[in-house]
C-alpha cells in the first residue's frame, strides 16, 4: 500500500524566486512539494510526501515565460491501491446507501449491498448500520477489512476519485467479527 521511491520530474521556478545573491536550492524544496504532493502520478499512484530534492544540472528558461524549469530528483512517499487488493480502515461515514471507508489518505465507499449476505438498516441520525437477522453492526470508526472491486482515480482532483469496497467474503467485514480488534 506505501512505497518509497526515487523519482525524476520537472518543477517551474517562476522568475519573481531569481534574485541577484539567492540561490534557487532555496526555493527548490517548496516549490517541488507544492507541485508533486497530493497528486497522483502516471501510475495512479498518490504522492503522499516528497523530500530530498536535487536539482539535476542546468534549468531551461522557455521563451516568453521567463521561469526556470528544473529537472529535480527526490523521495517520494507512494499510497498505492490495486484492483482486488485487501485494505483495511475505518468508517468516516454513514449514509443511507452505505458507509465511507478511510484507507490511508483516501475515502472509498462501502455500499449496502456490499456488507452483509443479510439485509441491513441505515441508521444515518445513530451512524450505524446493522444486520436485520443478525446482530453484526458497523458504525462510525469502526475498523474494517475489504477488498477494493473498482477503482476509478481522477488525476484531476484526488478528492473525487471513486472506490469501491466489499465486505462478502470470507475473511473480511469488521475486525471485531473477525475476532482480530488488536485489544
Amino acid at each position: 500500500m506505501y512505497k518509497i521511491v526515487t523519482r525524476e520530474d520537472t518543477i517551474r521556478i517562476p522568475a519573481e524566486y531569481m534574485k541577484k545573491g539567492q540561490s534557487l536550492d532555496q526555493h527548490i524544496d517548496r516549490l517541488a512539494m507544492t507541485a508533486f504532493e497530493g497528486r497522483f502520478d502516471e501510475q495512479n499512484r498518490f504522492i503522499l510526501v516528497t523530500s530530498n530534492h536535487t536539482p539535476l544540472g542546468r534549468g531551461r528558461i522557455i521563451h516568453g515565460d521567463g521561469a526556470i524549469y528544473q529537472r529535480v530528483r527526490f523521495d517520494a512517499l507512494l499510497f498505492c491501491m490495486d484492483d482486488y487488493e485487501v485494505v483495511e480502515g475505518a468508517i468516516s461515514e454513514v449514509n443511507e446507501f452505505g458507509a465511507f471507508v478511510r484507507i490511508g489518505p483516501m475515502e472509498a465507499l462501502l455500499h449496502k449491498s456490499q456488507i452483509l449476505d443479510d439485509q441491513v438498516e441505515v441508521n444515518v441520525g445513530a451512524g450505524t448500520i446493522s444486520g436485520r437477522n443478525d446482530d453484526k453492526r458497523l458504525g462510525i470508526g469502526t475498523a474494517v477489512r475489504a477488498r477494493i472491486v473498482s477503482l476509478s482515480p481522477d488525476t484531476s482532483d484526488p478528492r473525487r476519485s471513486k472506490i469501491g469496497l466489499t465486505c462478502k467474503q470470507p475473511g473480511l467485514g469488521s475486525l471485531e467479527w473477525l475476532g482480530e480488534t488488536g485489544e
